[in-house]
């Protein structure tokens, strides 16, 4: 196996951060990760995919495993559905373009979301009403200690909002290769309703929209609102949408009239991070290289050189200043690597 020593991780995470991997090691096949994993030389281990949902703050003194595994293949279908298995280095937007060449539904809405499709499930993407649970049948993932590979179901995955059971009593413990999901051929089920995709499959004169057309539009709307990482340093939405209970909305709400807020099921509501960051004038505001996106409050970027602490520094400037103005409190979607 060929490690690498003192290996830059700028190129391998999407916020563009100048940190060094003392050791690193590509991750091309199962076999080859189980044989990594039996390293004795390396204790520890840093598990790395798409880099796109996190902020470094420094050097990784572990062996770094960048999951590279490759391959899409259908498993099993039937007249209406298909199961479709996914590696976990597949990159994430480029395997929603491929179900979209097959007419194959149900992923649509997570068009142009970063990173891969091995860290989707520990983060339970998702956007414009649609969730990567939704169509997700389940996932095998590789246990650090046994290297014994083990498939997990949606009933074991524990999936919340942006949240998984990897995030919470088995994160650190497994590594996911692959990921199946449950996509229709055919009478597929559109989410037009949320957000702006109405709006945009109006502004092209789409009438009866196909999934392609959804897809197309999700990613004209994030185009204009986001940043792509190429372009500047940036993990997409740095911070949670607030869920807050009826009293303390109740509270906000009288202060705050023309706030937008969505009801959610289970009588509590959701306020949107990026307003609550705007109204604290945050949108647009430069700090160094750490700034906030002209276009999107909820987005910090890199504008060149910024340390992961600075960005970071700049993330708790924000949640306190939304704790002080509207007694809520934000917390990251990005995972924050100490």
């Amino acid at each position: 196996m060929n490690i690498e020593e003192n290996k830059s991780l700028k190129p391998y995470n999407t916020f563009g951060i100048n940190v060094n991997a003392r050791f690193f090691l590509e991750v091309n096949t199962v076999l080859q990760l189980q044989k990594a994993l039996q390293l004795s030389a390396y204790p520890n281990y840093f598990i790395l995919g798409g880099g796109s949902n996190m902020l470094l703050l420094k050097d990784i003194e572990d062996l770094v495993l960048h999951i590279n595994l490759k391959g899409i293949t259908v498993v099993e279908e039937d007249e209406d559905r298909v199961i479709v298995k996914a590696m976990a280095g597949e990159n994430w937007h480029e395997f929603v373009q491929w179900t979209l060449k097959q007419d194959y539904g149900g992923l649509e809405n997570l068009s142009l979301i970063p990173g891969n499709v091995g860290t989707a499930p520990i983060q339970n993407i998702g956007a414009y009403g649609v969730e990567l649970k939704d169509s997700f049948v389940s996932c095998e993932a590789m246990h650090i200690e046994s290297q014994e590979l083990e498939e997990f179901f949606t009933e074991d995955c524990e999936f919340g909002y942006r949240d998984s059971v990897f995030k919470g009593k088995k994160k650190g413990k497994y590594i996911i290769t692959a990921v199946k999901f449950k996509l229709t051929k055919h009478n597929h089920q559109l989410h037009t309703h949320y957000g702006a995709i109405e709006a945009e499959l109006e502004k092209l004169n789409i009438v009866s929209p196909t999934i392609k057309d959804v897809s197309n539009a999700v990613i004209n709307i994030r185009k204009s609102k986001l940043p792509d990482p190429k372009a500047i340093g940036n993990s997409g939405s740095f911070f949670k949408n607030p869920v807050i209970s009826k009293k303390t909305f109740n509270a906000f709400i009288r202060k705050n009239k023309n706030a937008p807020y969505y009801e959610l099921e289970d009588g509590t509501y959701k306020i949107p991070a990026g307003w609550l960051i705007e109204q604290c004038g945050f949108k647009g505001k430069r700090y160094g290289d750490a700034g906030v996106h002209s276009q999107q409050a909820l987005v910090l970027v890199n504008h060149d050189n910024a340390t992961g602490k600075e960005i970071l520094d700049l993330a708790k400037k924000i949640q306190l200043c939304v704790k002080d103005n509207f007694n809520i409190t934000i917390d990251p979607e990005v995972n924050i690597i100490k």
